[in-house]
């Protein structure tokens, strides 16, 4: 395992001075080299710490989050194609947040709590519709589950955001999904929920191996898994709505972060989560300066670039695994 994570910290290290040095406007990368030794031009600096620093910090950020919910979601739910954004989590987010912008708060003003109570409302809504007649496991049931809450909550931002222009105007760019415009002190404002969701997964990492083996062997060995489940449900919406607070809804990397882990880790829950934290901010930062490069001078929305890469992924793993559809 620490093979995997020393390599992964180099690749990620390698990801994030990519991110420093390339972009969409003028400053090149020689500049933006000499500008993040604190030689550079007051234009060059102004671009590597105003704008490319914050947003690549905030990418680290929402990438450990997002991957962490996913491998953590797919482990409870013991469905390999659990993801925060199929199972309405996202989209209980962006409900949240639409509803307070129609109320008066502003994409400035808006606390992570919003989010996360979105985020922790969507994720038990669809747990708990997903175990009606005792069928929970069944994975099939629980795609259908969120794919339905998450076109009605879809549906009914967009009912929202209809009455109320200045709202969707504030939320059209976030709704996609960007790490772009943000600064640092939305990070500061999400950190210490990311800090102590981490620290629970932490907590119920080897309780959630024993799950892994059943039930019935997790309480033989001490462990309740309505605890465990329930300290899950919590920690996946304290991070996925941190990451949607200051990110918006970021397709699809919840689903690949974990799937990715587990090439490399085995069916190991706490392999996997740990590396899904180093993982997701390598894909999230190489996908955000993606966005940068193919459309310059303009730069694609990151929802886009990793709705991109994510889909053929999926797309894959239903193949391999030969999953029913009805």
């Amino acid at each position: 395992m620490l093979p995997l994570l020393v390599s992964g910290s180099l690749i990620l290290a390698v990801t994030v001075l990519a991110s420093l040095l390339l972009g969409a406007g003028e400053i090149s990368p020689a500049r933006a080299w000499a500008a993040l030794w604190g030689y550079g031009s007051d234009e060059a600096l102004f671009v590597l710490y105003e704008l490319r620093g914050p947003r690549t910090l905030i990418g680290a950020l929402v990438g450990v989050a997002l991957g962490c919910a996913g491998a953590l979601m797919q482990a409870v739910s013991r469905n390999p194609l659990a993801e925060p954004g199929l199972l309405g989590v996202s989209a209980g987010s962006s409900f949240a947040v639409a509803l307070a912008l129609v109320l008066g708060a502003s994409i400035s003003t808006l606390t992570v709590f919003v989010a996360q109570a979105g985020a922790l409302v969507g994720c038990a809504l669809v747990m708990t519709a997903a175990r009606l007649n005792g069928l929970g496991h069944n994975p099939v049931r629980l795609i259908l589950a969120g794919a339905t809450l998450t076109s009605l909550l879809m549906a009914l931002t967009s009912l929202l955001l209809m009455f109320d222009q200045r709202s969707a105007d504030e939320i059209r760019f976030w709704v996609i999904g960007s790490v772009a415009g943000r600064d640092m002190s939305q990070a500061i404002q999400v950190l210490p929920f990311i800090g102590v969701a981490l620290g629970l997964l932490a907590f119920i990492a080897r309780p959630l191996a024993a799950l892994a083996l059943g039930e019935s062997v997790a309480r033989g060995l001490g462990e309740k898994p309505a605890r465990i489940r329930l300290i899950s449900v919590l920690v996946v919406a304290l991070l996925v709505g941190s990451a949607t607070a200051i990110a918006g809804p970021i397709a699809f990397l919840g689903l690949v972060v974990p799937y990715i882990a587990r090439h490399f880790t085995g069916p190991d829950i706490r392999r996997t989560l740990w590396l899904s934290a180093v993982i997701g901010p390598i894909l999230l930062i190489a996908a955000d300066t993606c966005s940068r490069l193919l459309a310059a001078p303009a730069e694609m929305p990151l929802g886009v670039m990793t709705a991109l890469l994510g889909a053929p992924v999926l797309i894959v793993m239903i193949r391999a695994r030969r999953m029913p559809l009805l």
